[in-house]
């Protein structure tokens, strides 16, 4: 071990020395947790200095761009000073060089409203303490950034610029380590065997799994997925089912591509495997309000978070005369019939149950759009006034469908659907999750979506 690394191990010791004599101490400090009754909002002081900081780094941008160089030189500086750290990453550094890009960019869009990074990156930070990040290892990637920025801006670096662009990572670290730090009283990660997968057709997977230890999660919501066979590469992936007495889940996976996590997925893995669970969290569920008309509408595999749904709303009509009047429509879509899956399933809950419609749309006429069919659909259901409308799939459908029904007048704060938040799915050092998945490997699958959902804004 080289003295860089025998250095940064014993950073890493004293670091979690300090922070449980802190947490011991602190007077208001939840033992759980080790959170003060302090307030986590920016100081106007430290809301101002953040602004100027913005203006440094875009008056100087061009002297350290392009951002996919300078993150090229980061690494290499980072792994040359701390080779061990390097075991942290997946293989191809190509998935994390492209989404740090993207974090510094959101960023540094950002940091003139502190308060909203503040936010962000404290979510961020709960939800990636499975992959075990320490403040200590922050302080490595700060040198490296440093070492990179000096090498890239040359005989025009200047203290001025370095300092502007370690605040500005100072901001979100900070977020990041308190977010993690919040959620200690949890576990990071669930160990879990595979207990069955089938597939639908070559190219999509139906796998259940069998967590090791409790599970607690709400229908709707969703947990982020590694494999053992792709170690440091998590996908979020909907749970397609209410939480039941045999602690089983499942999830659904269409493989978009060579070499990822969802072909490891769908082509690579049997019962028996093993792969491991994040936190659960989103919050495209159901709300306790009695309506007369609830839509829910998908696409391909964001269908599985609807039939969490579905099945709640089983429960909930058997235990409660109230629910029995609900009028619930599903509106399913894909790119075809055959591409419809699971469909025995969606048969007989139709069948058993009067209250719920199932629509399903599939193709496309010469110059339409992909979802067009899905939206005008919806948009003649019952009045789009009445009810709330919950929508689940990749980006560019929630975009899409959310837009064509607000045109129809629908109310924006009755559409639910996962949050379109910024293109960011990690700060550095921390092997990525992607927060804006897509049907494309390298940015989520079809099973793959966005995180926490919540209300379209008007």
């Amino acid at each position: 071990m080289s003295t860089e690394d025998r250095t940064y191990h014993a950073l890493l010791a004293r670091h979690d020395a300090m922070r449980l004599r802190q947490q011991l101490l602190s007077p208001g400090s939840d033992p759980r947790t080790g959170r003060t009754d302090r307030t986590d909002r920016p100081s106007a002081e430290e809301a101002h200095d953040a602004a100027a900081d913005r203006q440094i780094i875009m008056r100087d941008l061009d002297l350290v761009a392009p951002l996919d160089e300078l993150i090229t030189d980061l690494y290499r500086a980072l792994f040359t000073r701390h080779p061990s750290l390097r075991s942290l990453f997946p293989a191809s550094m190509t998935f994390q060089q492209d989404h740090l890009a993207r974090a510094f960019w959101y960023l540094i869009e950002h940091l003139d409203r502190p308060a909203e990074i503040t936010e962000t990156f404290t979510r961020l930070g709960r939800d990636h303490r499975k992959l075990g990040v320490r403040p200590a290892q922050y302080a490595a990637f700060k040198d490296a950034l440093c070492e990179a920025l000096r090498l890239r801006a040359g005989e025009y670096w200047s203290p001025e610029l370095e300092q502007a662009w370690t605040r500005m990572l100072r901001l979100g670290v900070t977020a990041m380590v308190r977010g993690a730090e919040s959620a200690l009283h949890e576990p990071p990660c669930w160990r879990a065997t595979v207990t069955g997968h089938r597939l639908y057709g070559p190219d999509l997977a139906v796998l259940r799994l069998l967590p090791h230890e409790t599970f607690r999660y709400r229908a709707g919501q969703h947990t982020a997925l590694e494999s053992a066979r792709l170690p440091h590469t998590w996908r979020p992936y909907y749970l397609a089912d209410g939480p039941g007495p045999d602690g089983e889940v499942e999830v659904h996976v269409r493989c978009t591509g060579p070499g990822g996590v969802s072909e490891t997925l769908v082509r690579h893995t049997a019962p028996g495997d093993e792969v491991r669970l994040g936190p659960p969290k989103g919050d495209l569920t159901l709300g306790t309000e009695p309506l007369d008309t609830l839509r829910l509408v998908a696409w391909d595999t964001g269908w599985a978070a609807m039939k969490a749904l579905l099945q709640e709303l089983d429960g909930r009509v058997r235990r409660s005369p109230a629910h029995r009047g609900r009028r619930v429509r599903l509106f399913l879509g894909a790119d075809s019939l055959s591409d419809l899956h699971d469909t025995e399933y969606l048969t007989g809950l139709e069948q058993r149950h009067s209250w719920l419609t199932v629509v399903p749309t599939a193709g496309r006429a010469p110059g339409e759009g992909m979802y067009d069919r899905l939206v005008l659909a919806v948009a003649r259901s019952a009045p789009l006034a009445e009810g709330r409308t919950l929508v689940a799939g990749p980006p560019d459908m929630v975009r899409t469908v959310t837009a064509g029904l607000v045109h129809a007048g629908h109310p924006a704060d009755r559409i639910v659907h996962d949050t379109l938040p910024p293109v960011l799915p990690v700060l550095p050092v921390l092997p990525v999750l992607p927060v804006l998945p897509r049907f494309a490997e390298g940015h989520g699958t079809a099973g793959d979506f966005m995180p926490p959902g919540q209300q379209v804004p008007a």
